[in-house]
């Protein structure tokens, strides 16, 4: 597929949260017994703008990613006070945070690829023009698009402690709710490294995506890049 033929989405929202976050903390210790995969699963996307409303969550959602990250992975990325972060946590992006009474269980950053902090964009970009050494610069099949309705999805997670039957659910509200989100804030696709079995759960959850560039080992993962198609995907 080639991004000169995406046309972009017409009109966006602002992104919607739901409860507080801080009011799920206070309530953990009165709240009953919830069955294994039903409990209280919740979506929040947090900004620099709106973080201040959260509290909490901004900081355990970047200490949630150094676990996975670093700790699970060892991937050599900075961190600080048990906090992972990089170049691309500016207040040009977004994450999509799930999260249930007050622990997180998956998350993803998204960032426009019309992005510009300093010499950096957006990671694919970054990575195609050899500023990222961990991530070759054939990543892609084509040029990396730098367009206001293509967004990208970077540091997806979910926790890996969870059992397997809440994963499942986990991952579909995770993957919907990114989609959601990219789509409030003008998104019709978004792109990213990928599970190279992508497609196979996508069209488990009902989504369309397509590969973008080839199959590569990345620190370890079977991964390549993909495009998801998220307008009018998700209600």
């Amino acid at each position: 597929m080639g991004f000169q033929t995406i046309k972009a989405s017409q009109g966006t929202s602002s992104v919607q949260s739901g409860v507080s976050y801080e009011e799920n903390v206070k309530s953990q210790n009165a709240i009953p017994a919830v069955p294994a995969v039903s409990g209280r699963i919740e979506e929040t996307v947090i900004s620099v703008g709106n973080q201040h409303r959260y509290g909490q969550l901004f900081i355990d959602n970047l200490k949630a990613r150094k676990t996975v990250f670093i700790d699970q992975k060892s991937w050599d990325l900075p961190h600080t006070e048990g906090m992972e972060f990089d170049q691309y946590d500016t207040p040009q992006s977004r994450s999509v945070v799930i999260h249930e009474y007050g622990r997180v269980l998956a998350g993803v950053r998204l960032l426009p690829t019309t992005a510009r902090c300093g010499c950096y964009s957006y990671m694919l970009r970054d990575a195609q023009l050899g500023m990222l050494p961990d991530i070759p610069d054939y990543v892609l099949y084509e040029k990396a698009p730098v367009m206001p309705h293509v967004w990208e999805a970077t540091r997806l997670f979910v926790n890996q402690n969870e059992p397997a039957d809440r994963r499942l659910v986990i991952q579909t509200k995770l993957i919907k709710a990114m989609a959601r989100a990219a789509t409030e804030q003008g998104a019709t696709h978004v792109i990213g490294i990928v599970p190279a079995v992508f497609q196979r759960w996508m069209n488990r959850l009902g989504l369309s995506a397509l590969p973008m560039g080839p199959k590569l080992n990345i620190s370890g993962d079977n991964t390549q890049a993909a495009v998801m198609h998220v307008a009018g995907q998700v209600g």
